[in-house]
């Protein structure tokens, strides 16, 4: 079995019905959602994931919640979504089943900060330590402030243009490409407006009524590896 990060398309094509390929911190994660309706339920499921992690000498993030354990399989060196990570994946998938529960990822996703300005090498060593988080250089054009146990949302910081305005934040949000049409249909009605489609599949910018705005993120078109060296958390 290859240990080799897969492609996105390469992912796509395992069919790996109700899990989702998530950026999160740099790095690519399958993700899935099962609902339990007990958290004595949730710790079955919990435990039996864990064994069969252990089993295949790999590593599953989970966070249990008492209606549901959310599941994320990434490789340990941080080189994205590998065929173990797909194998354990079809496992979890299996073990959910036997136990009569229902899993999906319509509910997953994953959300990062990005600020535009054009001094973020300045205001960087700030938001460092209001949050008590890791700076990771880029190069000139970018940098990211991150929480080495990732418990908080990552923020990167993209160099703007000194005429542009001083600070401007935008969520990223990475969602499943399935659902990108339903948000879009829904934010649309709530009274928002598409920015900008040109980056489709990829991304779709759309903004509220007041014109903030928030791009939506998927893994397509799917030909790279969905993971980002730079980034390595300490933890």
């Amino acid at each position: 079995m290859t240990t080799q990060a897969l492609t996105g398309r390469q992912i796509a094509d395992a069919g790996l019905e109700g899990w989702a390929l998530l950026l999160h911190y740099g790095q690519g994660g399958l993700q899935t959602r099962i609902h339990t309706e007990t958290f004595a339920t949730g710790l079955r499921i919990a435990t039996m994931i864990g064994e069969a992690a252990t089993e295949l000498d790999h590593l599953a993030e989970l966070d249990l919640r008492p209606s549901r354990v959310d599941v994320r399989l990434t490789s340990r060196d941080g080189g994205g979504v590998t065929e173990l990570d797909v194998r354990l994946a079809r496992r979890v998938s299996d073990l959910a089943a036997a136990e009569g529960l229902s899993f999906d990822a319509a509910g997953v996703a994953r959300i990062e900060l990005g600020l535009d300005t054009p001094d973020y090498d300045k205001i960087a060593p700030f938001w460092t330590a209001v949050l008590s988080s890791e700076h990771v250089v880029g190069d000139e054009e970018w940098g990211d402030v991150g929480d080495p146990n990732q418990g908080l949302p990552m923020i990167y910081f993209q160099r703007s243009r000194a005429q542009e305005p001083k600070q401007r934040w935008h969520p990223d949000l990475w969602v499943d490409p399935a659902q990108v049409q339903p948000r879009i249909d829904a934010a649309l009605a709530a009274g928002g407006t598409m920015i900008s489609d040109e980056s489709a599949p990829a991304t779709w910018l759309l903004a509220d009524p007041d014109g903030n705005a928030v791009r939506l993120c998927t893994w397509q078109p799917g030909d790279t590896v969905l993971c980002d060296s730079q980034y390595r958390p300490t933890a």
